[in-house]
């Protein structure tokens, strides 16, 4: 039996997001009905939303969401009516990189959340008077007042926090944490450069300041932004208006470069210069996603000193340990995750999507 339910739509690319009643299909075997408590609002869903991306329009996104599950289908078994979760990506749980837990790598990635728009038999799970929109995004489509969710993307969490402080685990706080800890691991001692100060980046400065390394370096061009990250853990903070980032780099590290870079601007300059930033042996975690057919030059020889650059994708983190951790620091104020966090309601979609884009708020989230 299908649910109606009210979501935020984008009728084509560049449009703003309308709010409009869509219908639900029923839970397949292995999704849930969930009724959603509150989603963040991320850079991705911009992207898409701007026609940026190859998503099916009009159409249903976010992938940042957190609610209370009221249905499942007959073959869930790790959920149950009343259980509180956070959404993530799906994957197809079938392929070589799902079963050696790395899920964000999955073979099917691609279409099951970023482009496909519908399930993974081609059948939808919204629509609209009868017409089909695109959907199942990350498996969630989470700007909606109910979602029909893949059994893949559901965690269940602790029903002990308020699910608009974790929705963001989703995606963008476990890509900044997971390129800290599941791909630069820094040793101690240490030097550990993140380069843009948004949510994605301030999460991968709170993760850094959580391990051995000594020096936790944040670059951005916005003072309030490297406030923030020197209150979050940050030992150094470099002005990019001001100061050349290799120059500031070597400098903090006494001249021996930067043991790991997280690079989120998306912007190749920027990647660039943290390339060259790395010490020998350095690596830099590519998390920052220009536009399609992208590149950038490297010095090669520079990189035979052992430099690695390494692309991710939502921090190469298997959901069901991954996220469950990050919510108990959470709990116990280790990941303070609640500085980067301003709410609105689902109504004010449009006012989160300015504020976003001008700086103004670092990570929205729309509660219900």
């Amino acid at each position: 039996m299908s649910t109606t339910t009210r979501a935020a739509v984008v009728e084509s690319g560049g449009a703003p997001f309308t709010l409009t009643d869509v219908e639900l299909d029923a839970p397949g075997p292995r999704e849930a009905l969930v009724r959603m408590v509150a989603t963040g609002l991320c850079h991705t869903d911009l992207s898409v939303a701007s026609g940026g991306l190859p998503f099916p329009l009009p159409g249903v996104l976010g992938h940042e969401g957190a609610g209370v599950v009221e249905a499942v289908g007959s073959a869930v078994a790790g959920v149950a009516p009343g259980d509180h979760v956070v959404l993530s990506f799906t994957s197809c749980g079938a392929c070589r990189n799902c079963h050696g837990g790395h899920p964000a790598y999955c073979a099917t990635w691609l279409p099951l959340n970023l482009i496909g728009g519908r399930r993974a038999d081609g059948s939808h799970t919204v629509s609209r008077a009868g017409e089909p929109l695109g959907g199942h995004f990350f498996g969630q489509s989470s700007f909606a007042e109910r979602a029909l969710v893949d059994e893949r993307s559901l965690v269940k969490v602790a029903a002990d926090l308020p699910l608009e402080t974790i929705a963001p685990l989703g995606c963008g706080v476990q890509t900044g944490v997971g390129a800290v800890w599941n791909v630069l691991e820094p040793a101690t001692g240490s030097t550990v450069v993140v380069l843009g100060a948004g949510a994605v980046g301030l999460s991968a400065v709170m993760a850094a300041a959580l391990t051995p390394a000594t020096a936790v370096v944040a670059v951005d061009r916005i003072p309030e932004r490297l406030a923030l990250a020197a209150e979050l853990g940050a030992t150094h903070t470099v002005d990019a208006t001001r100061q050349d980032i290799v120059e500031a780099v070597r400098r903090i590290s006494r001249g021996a470069g930067a043991d790991g870079v997280v690079e989120t601007t998306g912007n190749v300059g920027v990647l660039r210069q943290g390339v060259d930033a790395l010490a020998a042996r350095g690596t830099l975690a590519v998390v920052g996603a220009p536009p399609f057919g992208t590149e950038v030059p490297l010095d090669v020889n520079g990189l035979l000193a052992g430099k690695r650059i390494v692309g991710l994708t939502l921090g190469d983190s298997e959901t069901q340990a991954f996220v469950p951790a990050l919510v108990r620091l959470v709990a116990d104020g280790r990941l303070p995750l609640h500085r980067l966090i301003t709410t609105y309601p689902f109504a004010d979609i449009d006012r989160a999507v300015r504020d976003m884009s001008t700086g103004k708020a670092i990570k929205p989230v729309l509660t219900f």
